[in-house]
Formats: structure tokens, C-alpha cells, sequence
């Protein structure tokens, strides 16, 4: 305890040293503390403030942060809201569109819409009872729907049939409408169709559109078969055919419609098909109509109405070229066709001719036949009225049908997108063939006719020429037509003047036989009396026969002053000569068994009359001198070959030598010579 006790008094002792050496610092300490005091006074009023103010702000902010978090609260509530009306909505508006489109009875838009309503919009929704009572509804709808929508199609199908007609009519009008005033077509669907929105890929396929686009195509291609099928008596009147196509195009703007207003229904590849088929059918149809039409109004009319009819379709972007080349293929028909009106036409003109040159009395017809046809002659211009045409009527109407035809090829290749080239190639062997064949024939046909005569015939040759130098006109006609100048390279050229240089050649030939054939009427008249005794003194009569002929010779010669001088020329010679061999022949005929010297002398006296004559005959058409010395020596051949043959002839016929020898004396005074040629 001491020690304890020792050991306190030692700590207090220390206790005491501290305390006295830090005294004066805790004295400082006490007075500085003295001073702090004060002012944690003042601090302490201060915090004490702040405090209050602190907790006043703190309320207010924690009423800020109570209303912040209940705006926080209903704002995850308004996105909250507006999600899941996001996806109501499209189903309400899906729903409603449904109803509207089930009230306006579109029922094919409406089973697409049930499909996105079932498929998309309700299942995103989520679970309301709503949407339960429209899922539950769904199965009742889209039975309705199918087939009411099916009865619908079948409407449809039904209501464009009827009126495929009408509608491929309005439509050939609009391209009518836009030729008349020349505006661009406008390819706007003549129907109407029912409206299909377009198909969302992402609709499930248990609807099975596909029922609806088989059905409609299946129903379709029965249409097209109909449709396309033409009528027994189609090609009797334009309009069988203008039925015909009104049909078609009906059909094809429908499909055109129905293509580009919905997306499945059809396709551009079925389209294509369906045209493809109904082109062939088509061309088939009109190759095998239009090859009974022989009217060349109703082909021209048809070609216009398909070229009306492709038109209509290429607006719609349908390919017609085949229609184009078919119509190339037909105006060929057209051609023939037109040939046979033209050959009725030109025999008709040629019938009714009076193969006479046209008189004209005024200066008013003169006009009127030289506007019809290229007439020139300056010459007969300046002779007074009342004058002569140098050809009959058939030359101002054969080359105003030659005109006529001309235009009606024009017409015809009209519209048929050719170059100005391929028009005017067309045109002129078109003409030609009506030169060759058609006009040739006819005229060919003028010439043989057995009631024709000679004056007809020389007439047949002065038109045929003046038509033959009318052809350069028609060359410039054709090339003023069709805006192609006749000098072009490879540019066929009009057969005409050949033409008309047969025709007149086949006239001179007929001349020629016509006039041996009247000469052998005169012959046969002859009635030589060959046993006839010699008549005492005095001259011989020239045989009646023999006179009649010469006036006929005469008279027929004096028409051929109108001819050109070579043809009259060679009409003579061709007389005279044979004259000459038919009375050889005469002469050696193998019923004349003997000739006496008085036939002989009658024979001579004829010949000579012969002679004499043939120079009187020429002298109007013919100034030649070669040609009037020959005619002559005809009879003069006629003496020598007599003189030849009726050596062996005299000398088995018993004839006497003096009879002979008078007979040379007769027939050839030269008789030296003559033995000299033998």
C-alpha cells in the first residue's frame, strides 16, 4: 500500500510539474476558448438558421421528388399505354376496314384483311377481350367471306363476258377518237373491274388465294376460247368482224386491267401466253374468213379495221407486229381482188366503146377529155372546133382506171407503218400486174372478139399507142403519190409500154388474118369458067369478084391512113401477097384438070387489074418508092411460079404446046430471061 501510495504521490507530483508547465498554455487555452465561445454562438445561430432553412428547402424538394416520381409513375404508365395501343389500334383499324369492306361488299379485299388481322394484328395485341371475341369471330368471317367472295368472282367473270363487247367497242373508239384529231392514245382501261389491294408477302398462305387465281384464270382461258371461236358467216359483212374484234379487245383491256390494279390475280407471263394464243388464233381465223371475200371495199374496210384493232392493243403493250405482216399477206388477195373488178371493169369499157374518134364541139369538152387523159398534140390544138380526138373513149377511161386502181393500192397501204420506198415498190408492181395480165387480156380479149372488125382494129392500135406513150405520166403519178422520185435506185419500173406494144402488135396480126380472111370471102366468089373459048376482039371485063374486092380494099385501106406507116404498109403487102399465092393456089387447084387459053386470058386480065390497083392502094399511106415497086412484083412472082408448076402440070393434063406457048407469051413476055433463071 505504501508503495501504492508512494507511487500516486510520485504521479501527482508529476501530475503537478505537467500541470504547472502547461498552466500558462491552458490559461491562454481558456481565454482563447473563452473567445471561440462567442463566436460558436454565433456559428451555432447560424447553422441553427441554415438548419431551418435547410429543412424547409428539404421539404419542398422532397415534395418536387414525391410529384417527379409520380410523373416518372404515369408517364411508364402513358408508354406503357400507348404500346399496347399501338398494337390495338392496327387492330381496331383492321377490324373496322373489315366491316366497311364487307358492307361495300368487297370481299376479296376483306379476306385479305381478315388474313392480316388474324396473322399479324392480333397476335402483337396481346390478350384482351376483345381480341378474344375478334378471334373467335375470325372462323365465321372468313367462311362468309370465301364464299361470298367466290360468288362475287363468278359475278365478275360473268358481268365482263356480257360486257367484253362493249368495252372492246368504247375502247376501238378512243383510238378512233385520237386518229380523227391526231392526239396520243390514252391507255386507260374502257371497264371496270373489281379494285384488289396488293398481296402482303407476309400473310400465311392458309387462305389459298390460289383457288381464286386458278378459278379466274381456268374461267378466263373458257372466255378466250369463246371469245376467239369466230362466227360460220363472219365474212359476209364488216360487221361480223367488227364483233369479232370488239370481243377481243374487251377480253385483253380487261386483263390489262386486272393486271395492273392487283398482284396475283395475274401475271404479265400469263397474259403474254393468253395474247401469244389468241394472236395465232386470230391470224388463223382472218387468213381463212378473209380468203372467201371477194369484194375489194369490204377487204380494204377489214384492213382498216385490224389495223384499228392492233392499234388498240399495242396501246395496251400487247406485241401486234404479226398483225402487220398478216396484213402485207393480204394484200396480196387484195390485189388479186382488185385485178378481177378491174378486168369486168375494163372489158365492160371496152364493150361499150364505139371505137371511134371522139368528136369535140367546145373548147369545155376539149378540156374536159385532156384533163382525163395527158393528151399532147399541139397540132390538133390549134385546129378550130369542131374537131377529132385521134382516139375513141376507152383511152380516157382506161387511163382513168388505171389512176383509180392506183388509188385504191394507196389505199390499201396506208397505215401499215411502210417507208415511202416500200409503198411506191408495192404500188408499181401492182400496176404492173394490172398492165400484164389484167389489161392485156382485156385487150387481147377486144381484139379476138369474132363481131370485131377492121376498123375496130385500127382504132384498137391508134389507142394503144397514144396509151403507150401516156405511161411516163403514170411513173410521175405514182411518184407524185407517194413521194418517190422515178429515178430512184432499184425502183421497179411500169411495164406499160410493152403492154400496149403486144396489144398492138396482136391487133396488126388480127388485121392481117381479119383482112386475109375477108379476101378469102371474096375469093370464094371466084367462078372461073376454065374451059371458057377466047373471046374474038375487044378487051377483057375484070372478074365481078375481083371488083368487089377492090372497092372492099379500097375502102378498108382508106381507114388505114390513121395507122402509122409501117403498119399500113405491111397491111397492103400482106393483102396483095395474099392475093397473089391464093389465086396460085387457085390456079393449082387438083379439081382444074384443064385450063383453056380464054381462063388463061381471064386469069391475066384479073392480075393485071391487080397490078394496077395495089399502086392506088399505097399511094395514100405510103410515099415510099421500095415499097410501092415491090407490091407489084407479087403478081409478078405469081407468073413465074405459075410458069414453074404448070410445066408438069400442062404436060399431063394433055394441054396443048400452043396453049403453052401463049400461056408464056401471057404471063411472062421476058422468056429468056425466065428460062435463063431456071
Amino acid at each position: 500500500m505504501e508503495k501504492l501510495d508512494a507511487r500516486i504521490r510520485n504521479h501527482d507530483r508529476e501530475i503537478e510539474k505537467m500541470c504547472n508547465h502547461h498552466f500558462q498554455g491552458f490559461v491562454d487555452s481558456i481565454t482563447e476558448l473563452l473567445k471561440v465561445r462567442g463566436e460558436a454562438q454565433k456559428l451555432k445561430s447560424q447553422v441553427i438558421d441554415t438548419n431551418r432553412r435547410l429543412q424547409d428547402d428539404g421539404k419542398d424538394l422532397t415534395s418536387s421528388m414525391e410529384e417527379l416520381q409520380q410523373c416518372r409513375v404515369q408517364q411508364r404508365n402513358i408508354a406503357t399505354t400507348i404500346d399496347k395501343l399501338t398494337h390495338c389500334l392496327p387492330v381496331l383499324e383492321m377490324y373496322s376496314r373489315l366491316q366497311e369492306q364487307m358492307r361495300a361488299k368487297r370481299y376479296y379485299p376483306a379476306l385479305r384483311t381478315l388474313e392480316q388481322l388474324e396473322q399479324t394484328c392480333l397476335p402483337r395485341a396481346g390478350q384482351y377481350r376483345f381480341c378474344s371475341i375478334m378471334a373467335e369471330n375470325i372462323p365465321k368471317l372468313r367462311i362468309q367471306i370465301r364464299d361470298t367472295a367466290m360468288t362475287q368472282l363468278r359475278d365478275f367473270l360473268e358481268s365482263i363476258r356480257k360486257h367484253s363487247d362493249k368495252i372492246g367497242e368504247t375502247a376501238i373508239k378512243q383510238v378512233r377518237r385520237a386518229w380523227s384529231l391526231r392526239y396520243p392514245q390514252c391507255n386507260s382501261a374502257a371497264g371496270s373491274s373489281t379494285h384488289v389491294h396488293g398481296r402482303d408477302p407476309s400473310i400465311h398462305p392458309s387462305i389459298r388465294f390460289d383457288l381464286y387465281f386458278n378459278y379466274y384464270r381456268k374461267q378466263r382461258r373458257k372466255q378466250a376460247r369463246l371469245v376467239l371461236q369466230p362466227h360460220s358467216n363472219m365474212h359476209e359483212t364488216l360487221e361480223g368482224y367488227r364483233r369479232y374484234f370488239n370481243q377481243i379487245v374487251g377480253f385483253f383491256v380487261v386483263e390489262d386491267h386486272v393486271l395492273h390494279t392487283t398482284q396475283g390475280l395475274v401475271n404479265r407471263a400469263y397474259v403474254e401466253e393468253l395474247w401469244e394464243l389468241a394472236l395465232s388464233k386470230i391470224i388463223a381465223a382472218l387468213r381463212t374468213h378473209s380468203s372467201y371475200c371477194d369484194n375489194p371495199d369490204l377487204v380494204l374496210d377489214l384492213k382498216n379495221l385490224i389495223v384499228l384493232f392492233a392499234d388498240t392493243l399495242q396501246g395496251y403493250g400487247f406485241p401486234v407486229s404479226q398483225l402487220f405482216d398478216m396484213l402485207l399477206e393480204m394484200r396480196e388477195q387484195y390485189g388479186e381482188i382488185l385485178l378481177k373488178r378491174w378486168n369486168i371493169t375494163f372489158r365492160q369499157v371496152l364493150d361499150q366503146d364505139n371505137y371511134s374518134p371522139i368528136p369535140v364541139s367546145t373548147e369545155q369538152e376539149f378540156k374536159h377529155y385532156t384533163s382525163q387523159f395527158p393528151l399532147q398534140d399541139p397540132e390538133l390544138e390549134k385546129l378550130p372546133f369542131p374537131k377529132k380526138l385521134p382516139f375513141s373513149e376507152f383511152v380516157p377511161k382506161v387511163y382513168c382506171q388505171l389512176k383509180e386502181f392506183i388509188y385504191a393500192c394507196l389505199k390499201y397501204s396506208e397505215d401499215l407503218h411502210l417507208s415511202s420506198t416500200e409503198v411506191d415498190d408495192m404500188i408499181r408492181k401492182s400496176t404492173n400486174l394490172l398492165l400484164t395480165r389484167t389489161l392485156s387480156h382485156c385487150l387481147q380479149y377486144a381484139i379476138k372478139k369474132k363481131n370485131v372488125g377492121l376498123a375496130e382494129l385500127v382504132q384498137v392500135i391508134i389507142n394503144t399507142t397514144h396509151l403507150e406513150q401516156s405511161c411516163h405520166f403514170l411513173e410521175e403519178f405514182i411518184s407524185n403519190i407517194t413521194n418517190v422520185p422515178p429515178d430512184t435506185a432499184n425502183a421497179t419500173k411500169l411495164y406499160g409500154t410493152s403492154t400496149f406494144k403486144d396489144a398492138r402488135h396482136a391487133a396488126e396480126a388480127e388485121i392481117y388474118t381479119s383482112l386475109n380472111a375477108k379476101i378469102d370471102q371474096f375469093l370464094q366468089l371466084a367462078d372461073y369458067d376454065w374451059m371458057a373459048a377466047v373471046q374474038g376482039g375487044g378487051t377483057l371485063d375484070t372478074s365481078d369478084y375481083l371488083i368487089d374486092l377492090i372497092a372492099f380494099l379500097k375502102s378498108t385501106f382508106s381507114v388505114f391512113t390513121n395507122l402509122p406507116g409501117k403498119v399500113a404498109q405491111t397491111a397492103c403487102m400482106s393483102a396483095c401477097k395474099h392475093i397473089s399465092t391464093s389465086l396460085m393456089q387457085l390456079l393449082l387447084d387438083p379439081e382444074v384438070r384443064q385450063i383453056s387459053m380464054g381462063a388463061l386470058h381471064q386469069i391475066h386480065t384479073d392480075v393485071k387489074e391487080c397490078e394496077s390497083e395495089c399502086r392506088l392502094l399505097l399511094h395514100p399511106i405510103s410515099d415510099s418508092f421500095t415499097v410501092t415497086s415491090l407490091l407489084p412484083q407479087f403478081f409478078l412472082r405469081l407468073q413465074s411460079s405459075l410458069l414453074s408448076l404448070l410445066f408438069p402440070f400442062l404436060l399431063y393434063k394433055s394441054v396443048f404446046l400452043s396453049l403453052l406457048l401463049s400461056l408464056l407469051h401471057i404471063f411472062c413476055p421476058n422468056l429468056n430471061l425466065f428460062l435463063h433463071t431456071r
